[in-house]
């Protein structure tokens, strides 16, 4: 249950890594990711969520993974396994369809895209905290991919900034239930000050009742 408003001004809306190699049929990460997609209706959710973000007047702001280009952590003394895994398979690979992406989450205008991230979090080496700063948001939603990783990693951030953090737990995915568990029953109550469904956080953001959620979730 959400215990509180959102205040339109002060409140951001993060859409992490909405690339068609999570999100779209045929991209490299959706076959893996589609079981829990599907259970948790992510695509519908997520549509939900951006159209009454934008509805309400809260700012999107799109947090993007570091698109993968030719020599991308080749000389790197310590990639991680993920940035190892992304070297293999040249995930979100820039200048192809599996980077760009997915239209229905692309930016829109009044949208703000920020720096992409090389590692987990939105806001490492980005320059997420200083747009927030400058919009004079406290209060950051937390939406996209992957439940345990970038949106744990960013919420987590976010919250040692002194950012009130929500996560929205149906309009996120992960590999695995077992991961999904993970970041909404045990770390995200270490962090998040809110965790949500989609209705909840739509019947508290303003003109949300009548945002559309229809879809087939895929």
């Amino acid at each position: 249950m959400i215990d509180h408003r959102y205040e339109v001004s002060r409140t951001a809306l993060l859409l992490v890594d909405p690339y068609n190699d999570f999100l779209s049929e045929g991209g490299k990460l959706w076959e893996t990711l589609r079981p829990v997609a599907t259970e948790v209706r992510l695509l519908d959710n997520l549509r939900a969520v951006t159209a009454a973000a934008r509805a309400s007047g809260v700012v999107t702001f799109v947090v993007p993974h570091r698109r993968w280009e030719p020599g991308d952590y080749d000389d790197w003394d310590h990639p991680n396994p993920t940035q190892r895994a992304i070297q293999k398979r040249h995930t979100f690979a820039r200048g192809e369809w599996g980077g760009e992406w997915h239209p229905d989450f692309a930016p829109q205008p009044g949208d703000v895209v920020i720096k992409e991230h090389w590692a987990q979090s939105g806001f490492a080496n980005t320059d997420l905290d200083f747009q927030l700063k400058q919009h004079g948001i406290t209060h950051v939603v937390a939406i996209g991919l992957l439940a345990n990783t970038c949106i744990e990693s960013t919420g987590r951030f976010a919250m040692e900034l002194g950012y009130h953090v929500t996560l929205v737990r149906d309009a996120t995915a992960a590999f695995s239930p077992a991961m999904m568990h993970a970041a909404h029953e045990l770390n995200g109550p270490t962090f998040a000050h809110a965790i949500v469904t989609t209705d909840e956080l739509l019947a508290v953001l303003p003109h949300a009742g009548a945002t559309s959620r229809s879809g087939d979730g895929r």
